[in-house]
This record gives C-alpha cells, structure tokens and sequence, in this order.
C-alpha cells in the first residue's frame, strides 16, 4: 500500500472562509463597531495627534440613498480613514441640508392632492410638517451610510434646521447686511413660474426645449445714416412673450451690416417688395431663406458703429407702446445665427438688463409671479407665459398674432435648443424682473477676495480651479433670497417710507439669541417689538419675509460646524463633493466666507465625477437602468461597492452595471483568497519563529523590497488622495507579485521543508510582514472585509480593531533598488521557461511543470544574473540548467525577450510522493522507496501530523 504523506505536509490552516458572505456578516462587524464605540475610541486614541478635517458637503434629507450619495461618502471615509492611519486626528461630522423647495415641494403636494392652497395652512404648521418630513429622511439615510462603512460621529451631525444652526445663518446673513454687502435691488433673475419662486444657478438644468422664433421689424424713425431711412431693423428672438418688455436693440461694432430692398419674394411671404431691411452681412443669407425673400439688392454697407444714434419704434407703436428704442452697442451679440440686431427687454435677461443700466434705459415690470401679464401690460394684460403646470400659455400666440396685424412680423418658425428647466419640477424657466435681496460681489471686495482664495486653494484635479476660478470672474451679484417658508428667514427690518434696511448689529444678533432658543419660526410668530427693542418705533420697520437660499444655508456650514465644533478646526483641510458643486456648494461656501471672513474654509478640494450605466448614460427610471446601493449591499455587501468606487478613476465619471460588479466582485475574490492563504500559511507562527533580514534569502528581501515601495507608493497616495492607483498598485501586488509568482514557488517550501528550517522560516516572516502591511493598506478601502482578516489573525478580544491600528511602519532598510531591478530581469527570464512549458501542456507532452527539465540559453552577458539562482525552483521544475551561446532551433524563444530561450524536457529519475518534483535522487533515502532526500529527513522527524506551525 502507497504511504499516505498528507499528515506530513504543511498545508494552509484557517477559519478564515473562502467565500466573503458579506450581506451577514458586515452586520454583525457593524454591530461590533457599535458596541464598542469604535468612533470614540478612534477619538481618545488621536488626541494630541495633527489634526485632519474633512467638512462633509449636506446631502439632501429627502429622499433614499443613490449610487451618487454612496461614491461621495464611501470616498470620504476612505480619505478619512487613511489620514487616521496615517497617525492624524480625522474626526469626521456627518451633516445634511433640510430646507428649501424640494422638501417645501414634496409637502404640498399634499395639500394639492387635496385642492388646498399651501398659502391657506398656517405657516407654523407648515414648517412643522417640512422639519418631521426631512427628521424621518436623516434617519433613513443615517441608516444606510452607517451601513456603508462609512464611520463618523452619527450620534452628533449637524443640520441646517438644527437651531443652533439656523441661528448662525441669521448671523451670517447679519454680517454682509451690516458691512453693506447686502442689499435689496429689482433685477432679472431665472424665475420659476410653477415654483413660484427664484432659482439658484444651481438649482437648473438645462433640457432640450421647442420655442417659437419670430423675425420682427422695428422700424427706423431716427438715424443719421440716409440709407436707413425708412428702413426698419430686424430683430430674431425665441421668446416672443418679452417683446412687450423692449426697450431697446444690441448691435456689435465689430460686425458688418448691410440695408437689404426686397426685390422678389415667394407667394406666401410676408416680405414686402420694395422695402429696406437692416441686417447683419453674414446673416442675409439666413433671413432671406426664412422670410422666403427669393432676390434682394444691397443698398448700403458699413460697420456696426453707424448704428449709433439710430432710433426705431416699437412695432406696437399707437397701441399702447408709443415709445423709441435706441440702437446701443454691445459686445454680447453674435452673428451665428438671428439678424445681428438683438431685441433688448431689461426685464427679461442679464445681458438685457445690465446694458439698459448702462444706457439708463427704464425696467418695466411686465410679466407677475404666476407667469401672467400683469394690468399695466397693453394689450396682452391677464395673458400667461406658461401656466401653473409649467405648460406654454397664451402669451406667444397673442402676441405674434398682434405684431402680424400690426405689419410688424416678418416670419416665424421653431427652434429645439437647451433652455433652463427647475430641477425639482422641470418645468421651463422664464428670466423675470423682480425685487430681491443681493449680495454684492464688488462691496467689501468680494469677488476679488474669492478669486485671491482660489488661488491659494489646492484644486484636485488641477482643472478644477480653472472652472470655478471662470465662475467666480463672471459671477453676477449673488440673489439670496427666496420667495417659500421652509428656511432660515432674510431676518432684515426695513424702514416702511424709505425702504432702506436696517444695518444695526444689535438687533441682529437679538433675532438670533431669539432663533437659537426657539428655531427661525420665531421671526414669523413674534412680534418685531421682540427684536427691535427700544431703539426703534416697530411702526416704522417692516419685516422681510423672504428666505434664504439654501445654497446661503450650506455656504454657511463652516461657521456653525467647523468653528463651533471643538473636535474640528476652521479652515478645513478638505472638501470633497461632486464635480457639479465648482457652481454650488465649493462656490457658495467660498464666497460666504470670503464676504465674512476674507479667505477660504478650505485648504483643498477634492472633486468626482458622476454615477452611469454601463454604456455611459445617465441613469433613469425610465431607461430601466437605475440600479440602487442598497440593492447591491442586500446581494454583494457594502465591500464590494467601496470595491468599486476606489476600483475606478472617480475624478472622471464612473461607470457601472452587472459586468463592471461581476469584474469587481471578482477582484475581491482575488484580494480575499490573498488574505486567506496568508491567514492559512501563518497558522501557529509566532514572533519567536521569525529571521532577521539579513538571514533571509534573496527572494525574501525582494518582497520586503516590493513591500518598502508600497509603503512610499500608498503614503503619497493618501496624500494626494490618489486611491484609485493606491488600490491598483496594492492589487496588482497581490495578483502578480504574490499569487502568481511570490505564494506559487514558496509553496513547495511552506508545505514540505521542516517548521524549523531557516528558509521555511525566512518565508513566514516575511508572510507575516505582507499580511500586516496588507491588511492595514487595505483598511481604508474595504474595511469590513480587512477587520474579519485581522480578528482572523489576531483574535476578535473586545476592544480589537484593525481600523484602531496605523500604517505599518515599514523600514526604508528594506528598500533595494539594486535587487529590484535584478528580480525584474528573473521575471522576465522566468517568463520564456513560462512559455515553453505552456506550449508543452497544450500540446499534452507535459502535465505539471514538475514533470520537466528545463534548458534556459542566455548569453554570456546574463550569466552573473543567474549565477547562485535555484532555475527549478523559479520556475518550479523538477530540475533546471543554464546554458550559453546560441539559442537552439528547437528552443521556445518569446519576440520581446531578446536573444533568450528555454527548451523543456521530461525530467528524469522517479516522482517523490510528498513533493512530487520529479528526481534521480528519489528511493535512495534509506527506509523510504519513494522521497526524495529532502522530504525523507522531515518524514523521519515527524512524530505527529503537522499543522502550518
């Protein structure tokens, strides 16, 4: 009977499991977390130590958690967590922004549902409802990041509805009344008529929209050029409802124009023959084919400046707009496409607006709240622009139809272009003159300031700064103020005859003592004689009803959280949030703390891209693409979606879908079975069983090399918040380095040579020394997973925790460039002896590479580079010799491996039944027909089956 050497051999032992079941057990590694107040230890354990802040941008408290929610906080924490084992303080406070419209939204529609007015329901009550609505969100989402990984001081966040915080925005808002950079000024801002309220830049997206184009004359009534005489200019606009709000019309000084006479045109054309048209030259071609002009003579050329002096009338004129409009310069206006003529309503545009200040042309008030013509309007009076549901009203069609009796329209069409839509209801936006609060971004140099602060401020990626720095340069003046309940009010007095704010500091800061007591519903209920003391008649002061933009609520974080927690400090180390906050959240905390304090609460901004789907859309329910966090975690764990985030480029969008979670869950099996044959090969090893360096083989001292420029790789990354090539390097280490060359020939090592032998040793240190490093650079990044090895290793004892560990400290001793490069150049040799055994296994010559000989022919050049290498061991064969000059013609030779080659053969001698390599030496051993010599001298001192130790 064959002898049965199992018992003998030292085989990987562990209770680590293969498969990471990661859905049960990350609970109960979050329960332990819990339970031993893992966030408080971290605490007492830092103190003293540098700090580092990361200042958590709000989520939304509105809705379930999305793929968006899980990269950004599932980043966080793995920036927090390797700074902490860095050996820095990163406490970390979890916040939310609770006010504005989305919830105010989603609240009414339950008074809608039941054909209630909002504006009927105490406003109290209302608010009531709104702060209940976004508490029970905190709580959902608090859940499911906790559930993340994500670790921070959950029992503590901050919100903005808190009263401690809505009594900081009043001051904060206090501080630009009183150093005049708040004012209330009548200007066009982007309006949302469903809404019923301003929008923030921020709060916009941009779809692809239908408008109605109209060409219309305005006839020439003035001008001191005589080819303009009679003439009329043509205007092209896509919104024909701001006509009744013109003004004026823009024309560029660096454009051409020409006065076109119409000379033919089609039947249906409402062209005249015979009359003048000014245009821009570039623009004919266009126009004629629109207005169905089939022939015209040019009459006139001449640049743009002639223009200046020139006067139409409005093509209502005697119908209630009896008034001229100037022609003025401006550098805005474009010969892509229209006329090169610009109608201009300052009540409708930014452009519009800020050339009619500069010409002091007057701002009518045309268009009310709710989108419809107000009572001054000629004509068009009670008309709508669009209706309550965000439809189109019946302003355009009534009014092309009155500039077509009028003998004003030249043609008209439609155009698909990207128009501005509200984000909560999508609903078309219109541009609507009216009287708001303002920062201003020129009082107190704030614009300067913010631009003086973006240059000091580290951007990641570099790009970043470049965007919000463009931002900042055109940024117009910064509308705060919101017509809605739900927020932190504009708790501003002004004086009932003269309008004027009150800018008393005094009073400020008793409306917020006042808040701070009782939340922001106070300014509503109390009375103003509460806040305005004795100082002023309340008679004589009005209160402001507006609220506060919420983009002013969450630009105002790092007053209440970073200066008035103890555990943080002002200005943050980081801020980290998606690309799209350069316009929101970065901008509006920049500019408020510039406005208030003169530089930025950030040293530096991190930036990621967004969440797609496999073929790079944008994810919907409609498209049936929408996959959810929470669903992943239920089937995979949450390991597997931090897997994920640091397993792609996230400053640039990332993609992902079944294919892209099956290639990472397969990583993660990868990553886990490293871990596990570790676990398993250092069963029973203990200090006492470990080899200095300098006793180790050279092999060994390659590892420890590779493992001292991980160190340096891995601390620069945490540095500059690299971890996507943070965790490639450390997964291109496990699979290349140690599964596929390192683990696979130190096995016959591990398992067959005796515990005590200095070379068996010498690998177990140095396994010993990869899992430590491993599992503590793997921490960061799939936490749970790195708690279960190291609990595995080093016993779950209450109060032990892997992520309560640093970074190991790795000495730079171990570094050798030297032998680095020499085990690169063994790489790539062992890589021919790789090739010809695979042609020889597919050819089925050969079965297991310990069946063969092997012949490697270098040149002589190479030949100190193999002295003193063990070739069978390297290439784990039974036997191996090197050989030099030619390379034979039947040799195995790979085309990017020079003049080197390797020809296999069957090993000869007999198969040692515990090792299995193939030897003449086999049966010679005295007692023992069937080992080799080596595996007969660890037989002969085995007295009982042996374990990994």
């Amino acid at each position: 009977m064959p002898t049965d050497y199992r018992p003998t051999v030292f085989l990987p032992k562990t209770d680590f499991p293969m498969r990471g079941d990661l859905p049960r057990r990350e609970p109960a590694i979050l329960a332990r977390w819990e339970e031993m107040d893992l966030y408080r230890r971290l605490r007492e354990d830092s103190r003293g130590r540098e700090k580092f802040v990361l200042h958590d941008g709000p989520p939304y408290a509105n809705a379930d958690l999305h793929l968006g929610h899980a990269l950004n906080k599932i980043l966080k924490d793995v920036v927090n967590r390797s700074q902490q084992m860095l050996g820095k303080d990163a406490p970390y406070v979890p916040g939310w922004d609770c006010h504005g419209l989305p919830i105010e939204w989603i609240v009414e529609e339950k008074y809608r549902a039941k054909n209630q007015s909002k504006d009927s329901v105490p406003i109290d009550q209302f608010r009531r409802e709104c702060r209940e609505f976004a508490a029970h969100w905190i709580e959902v989402q608090k859940r499911d990041f906790k559930r993340l990984g994500v670790i921070g001081d959950w029992q503590n966040p901050y919100t903005t509805m808190a009263y401690s915080a809505e009594a900081q925005i009043v001051r904060e808002i206090g501080k630009f009344l009183v150093n005049g950079g708040l004012y209330r000024g009548s200007k066009p801002v982007l309006w949302s008529v469903v809404e019923q309220t301003a929008l923030a830049e921020a709060e916009v997206e941009y779809y692809d929209h239908r408008s109605t184009t109209v060409w219309v004359r305005f006839p020439v009534v003035r001008t001191g050029r005589p080819a303009l005489v009679g003439a009329a200019a043509l205007i092209w606009t896509t919104t024909p409802w701001t006509l009744p709000g013109n003004r004026a019309i823009a024309f560029s000084p660096a454009l051409d124009y020409v006065v076109i006479r119409v000379d033919r045109r089609a039947d249906k054309s409402r062209a005249r023959l015979g009359e003048t048209l000014v245009i821009a030259e570039s623009l004919v071609q266009e126009v004629a084919a629109r207005a169905a002009i089939e022939a015209h003579s040019v009459l006139d050329r001449f640049s743009g400046k002639a223009l200046e002096g020139t006067f139409v009338r409005h093509p209502l004129f005697g119908q209630g707009y009896d008034f001229e409009v100037p022609l003025l310069a401006a550098d805005f206006v474009e010969s892509d496409q229209g006329t090169g003529l610009v109608h201009i309503a300052p009540g409708h545009g930014a452009d519009d607006f800020d050339l009619g200040q500069a010409n002091g042309l007057a701002v009518p008030d045309t268009v009310g709240p709710n989108g419809v013509y107000l009572p001054q309007v000629p004509l068009f009076a009670g008309r709508s622009v669009y209706r309550p549901d965000g439809k189109p009203g019946d302003a355009d069609g009534a009014l092309i139809a009155a500039i077509d009796a009028a003998g004003g329209l030249l043609a008209r069409g439609t155009l698909v272009h990207s128009y501005p839509h509200s984000w909560r209801s999508k609903a078309p936006l219109i541009f609507r003159n009216t009287p708001q609060w303002f920062i201003s971004m020129e009082t107190n140099c704030v614009r300067e300031k913010a631009l003086r602060a973006i240059a000091e401020t580290r951007w990641i990626p570099p790009q970043g700064r470049n965007r919000i720095e463009a931002m900042v340069e055109s940024k117009p003046e910064w509308c705060v103020s919101r017509q809605r309940a739900w927020g932190v009010p504009i708790a501003v007095f002004t004086h009932r005859e003269t309008g004027e704010p009150l800018r008393d500091p005094t009073v400020v800061e008793r409306v917020a003592a006042a808040v701070e007591r009782g939340g922001a519903d106070v300014w509503f209920s109390a009375d103003s004689a509460q806040f305005l003391g004795n100082a002023y008649d309340p008679a004589e002061w009005e209160k402001v009803t507006d609220i506060v933009e919420v983009w002013f609520d969450s630009g105002s974080t790092h007053a209440f959280v970073l200066e008035q927690r103890p555990e943080l400090r002002w200005p943050a180390d980081l801020y980290l949030e998606g690309s799209d906050q350069h316009r929101g959240w970065f901008q509006s905390s920049l500019i408020e703390a510039c406005g208030t304090r003169g530089s930025a609460p950030y040293k530096a901004v991190l930036t990621h891209g967004f969440f797609l789907d496999e073929d790079g859309r944008k994810m919907s329910k409609s498209l049936g693409n929408v996959i959810a966090p929470q669903e992943i975690m239920r089937q995979s764990g949450a390991d597997m979606l931090r897997l994920w985030v640091v397993g792609s480029d996230y400053t640039e969008d990332v993609r992902i879908g079944p294919e892209i979670l099956k290639h990472h869950s397969d990583v993660y099996r990868r990553l886990r079975n490293t871990l596990r044959y570790l676990l398993g090969a250092l069963d029973g090893f203990s200090g006492a069983e470990a080899v200095g360096v300098e006793a180790m083989p050279e092999l060994e001292r390659w590892v420890l090399h590779r493992l001292a420029e991980l160190d340096q790789l891995v601390r620069d990354a945490v540095e500059t918040f690299d971890f996507h090539g943070m965790f490639t390097a450390l997964y291109n280490f496990c699979a290349v380095d140690l599964s596929a060359f390192y683990f696979d020939i130190r096995k016959d090592r591990l398992y067959c040579d005796a515990p005590d032998d200095v070379r068996r040793r010498a690998a177990r240190t140095v396994l010993d020394r990869c899992f430590d490093c491993l599992a503590r650079w793997l921490a960061p990044i799939i936490c749970f997973t790195a708690e279960e090895a190291w609990l595995a290793r080093h016993g779950d004892a209450a109060g032990r925790s892997i992520h309560l560990e640093l970074f190991p400290d790795v000495p730079a001793a171990w570094q050798d460039q030297a032998l680095g490069e020499r085990w690169q150049k063994l790489r790539d040799l062992r890589r021919v002896v790789t090739g010809a055994l695979e042609l020889e296994r597919g050819a089925k010559r050969l079965g297991s590479s310990l069946q063969a000989a092997i012949e490697l022919f270098v040149p002589e050049r190479l030949l100190d580079l193999v002295r003193n290498v063990d070739l069978a061991e390297l290439c784990i064969t039974s036997t191996g010799t090197v050989r030099t000059g030619p390379v034979p013609g039947d040799a195995f030779m790979l085309p990017d491996a020079g003049d080197i080659g390797a020809r296999i053969s069957v090993a000869l001698g007999n198969r040692c039944e515990r090792c299995w390599r193939v030897l003449p030496e086999v049966g010679q051993a005295p007692g023992h027909s069937d080992l080799c010599g080596r595996c007969a001298a660890v037989v002969d001192r085995s007295t009982v089956p042996a374990s990994a130790g």
